[in-house]
């Protein structure tokens, strides 16, 4: 089964992505703030990362370039997931390491297509 950490500090998108995932069969481990999604993935090692950008304690641009510096996670696929729907925020993401790139709403399709080709790589 392929684990998914989710980093999101919003509750209720927490907990419907995390539902929704599970229906198609992923693991689902969810993470509050950047600082807690770190150390998570250090301990865990999930097949992908789904990384709020809008983060408390640590945000999800940092939290990224942490993970994409360790040789223990530099592996992991971050896919980023936010409100932010500017160019200048994807290529901020992208900067950051992050493998793709998602917009809020989530439309659960076209999530499942980018985690699937990330995965894939």
């Amino acid at each position: 089964m392929i684990t998914v950490l989710l980093i999101e500090d919003n509750e209720m998108n927490r907990d419907m992505l995390s539902r929704r995932l599970e229906r198609k069969g992923y693991r689902i481990v969810t993470a509050e703030d950047g600082r807690q999604g770190v150390m998570l993935a250090e301990q865990l090692r999930p097949d992908l990362i789904l990384m709020d950008l809008s983060l408390p304690v640590l945000d999800g641009w940092e939290a990224t370039r942490l993970l994409k510096s360790s040789a223990d996670t530099k592996d992991i696929p971050v896919i980023a997931l936010t409100a932010h729907a500017m160019t200048s925020d994807e290529e901020k993401a992208y900067q950051a390491g992050c493998d793709d790139f998602d917009t809020k709403p989530i439309v659960l399709d076209r999530l499942l297509n980018k985690m699937r080709d990330v995965l894939n790589k």
